[in-house]
């Protein structure tokens, strides 16, 4: 018996002989790291993702460059909760039933002992520790979500806004604080970054930095603006009379929202001072993450910590005559997602659609944690490992029961709870300019989108408020948020 195989053997007597608990520990210690960095209604104007000719995000860039990029993801809700509760469980808001912005999923029978993602991670000895906005108000604080919860501070506001009055406090626009140690998002960076450094070295840590900008109110201190001209070239593209050929119901699903129509933005002279401050307020944020990089990278932990980046839904400027989300269109689905770190190619871009959906089973394969078999998503490893490996099946996005979207390599299917549909070819029509359904030349393309519509389709769940709307189908009306919205209604 050699010295190499009589090793071998003295490790296997010494850890039968050893308990249980140090055994595992030591298995624990294997597993990586994960900082799970969201951000809040960030589109894919990042520069990794091209989104905007002039928008700077260096940071989120160089972590592209060190892992892979979704150059195709999407949410499974065009809104804050419902998108994050969806990442949080593994579910699809269809088969939750949460659409609007309440109420939390704790709240619900159904769902309340569900194990979301970070306990999955505590469960298997992992520290987890949280701070910003993760799940969408104040409920990463609440006792047993996270080891460690830490709240910043409330966001302060200019003496009076920038912008005209309209909709709620929220809508507005322009530098502010003076210090960028008293934005919110700083704080965040702070706290993650305090963490990062004292994380115990006996288990790994899941670290959860929830970012609040690009969100409205679209507030970075001036440098940042300065990033950016103060002319038209920070606007997107629009058509006019883009809503033409689209069904009225796409309307209902942001009837009467706090968030300005185009209109609105261009008779106060409003269009680029928003675009500008949403780039602004894109690059401060994009410093923050800048910073929690950093610190992993100086504490040596780059090489076993795995960084998953990703915002909750899009947000239009403009785009199809809006701004804000609740929409099923590419602007209001497509999001970043980035992976990062050990077992993860370096360099790569994926081109497939996938779903936020997925970042749960990922994350658990990706560490080598126990599967669960209650996860609708699908794990990104085969991409993570080879970009152009082949998915099961494209992305689904749910705005409300009935109303849903199917983004394949080069199609956007659009089905609406009355029935109306749009289809959109992405390769010829990457601004979705052209509805093209309808048209007889089409109809077998629109059947092959209809076979991946959610077979399961809840209604809204009890205690439901907020962006909430239904069907009745028997006297064709829509309702939103309690008020009836008939097709002679002028759209608002």
């Amino acid at each position: 018996m050699n010295v190499l195989t009589r090793s071998r053997l003295w490790l296997v007597v010494l850890s039968l002989s050893l308990p249980a608990r140090w055994v595992e520990g030591a298995d624990l210690l294997k597993k990586p790291n994960v900082l799970f960095v969201v951000i809040d209604d960030l589109n894919d104007w990042v520069g990794t993702l091209g989104g905007h000719p002039l928008v700077k995000t260096p940071n989120i860039d160089r972590l592209g460059k060190r892992g892979t990029v979704f150059l195709s993801a999407h949410c499974q809700a065009p809104l804050c909760n419902p998108s994050r509760t969806s990442v949080m469980l593994g579910l699809r808001p269809t088969t939750t039933g949460v659409y609007g912005l309440a109420p939390w999923f704790r709240n619900i029978d159904t769902l309340k002992d569900r194990v979301a993602l970070p306990q999955h991670f505590r469960n298997q000895g992992y520290h987890t520790f949280t701070v910003g906005k993760i799940y969408h108000g104040n409920e990463e604080l609440s006792p047993g979500e996270f080891d460690v919860a830490v709240a910043t501070h409330r966001a302060s506001k200019p003496p009076k806004k920038f912008s005209p009055p309209t909709g709620g406090g929220g809508m507005d626009w322009g530098p502010f604080p003076l210090k960028e140690a008293d934005a919110v998002d700083f704080q965040t960076a702070d706290a993650a970054v305090k963490q990062i450094k004292a994380a115990p070295k006996s288990r790994p840590f899941f670290i959860a930095a929830g970012f609040h900008l690009p969100h409205v109110p679209l507030y970075a201190p001036q440098r940042w603006f300065d990033l950016y001209p103060d002319d038209d070239t920070v606007l997107p593209k629009i058509l006019e009379g883009d809503r033409d050929d689209t069904p009225r119901f796409s309307w209902y699903l942001h009837w009467s929202l706090p968030e300005p129509r185009l209109q609105w933005l261009k008779h106060h002279d409003q269009w680029r001072k928003i675009a500008r401050a949403y780039l602004a307020c894109i690059s401060f944020m994009d410093a923050q993450v800048g910073r929690l990089i950093d610190a992993v990278d100086e504490a040596g932990l780059a090489q076993d910590t795995v960084i998953v980046l990703w915002s909750d839904h899009g947000w239009h400027l403009g785009e199809k005559a809006i701004t804000g989300k609740n929409t099923l269109w590419e602007r209001s689905t497509r999001v970043p997602l980035i992976f990062a770190g050990p077992g993860v190619a370096r360099g790569a871009r994926a081109q497939q659609p996938v779903e936020l959906l997925d970042i749960y089973p990922t994350l658990v394969e990706l560490c080598g944690l126990p599967r669960r078999d209650d996860l609708e998503g699908l794990s990104l490893l085969p991409q993570l490992k080879d970009a152009q490996a082949r998915r099961e099946r494209p992305a689904m996005t749910s705005h409300n029961q009935g109303n849903h979207a199917v983004r394949t390599d080069r199609w956007r299917y659009i089905r609406y709870a009355d029935g109306t549909e749009e289809l959109y070819d992405l390769k010829a029509d990457p601004h979705e300019w052209t509805n093209l359904a309808g048209r007889p030349a089409f109809v077998s393309v629109i059947a092959e989108q209809q076979k991946w519509l959610p077979k399961i389709d809840l209604p809204p769940t009890r205690g439901s408020a907020n962006r909430v709307l239904t069907y009745n189908k028997v006297t064709d009306e829509a309702i939103w948020e309690g008020t009836t919205v008939r097709r002679s209604d002028p759209i608002p």
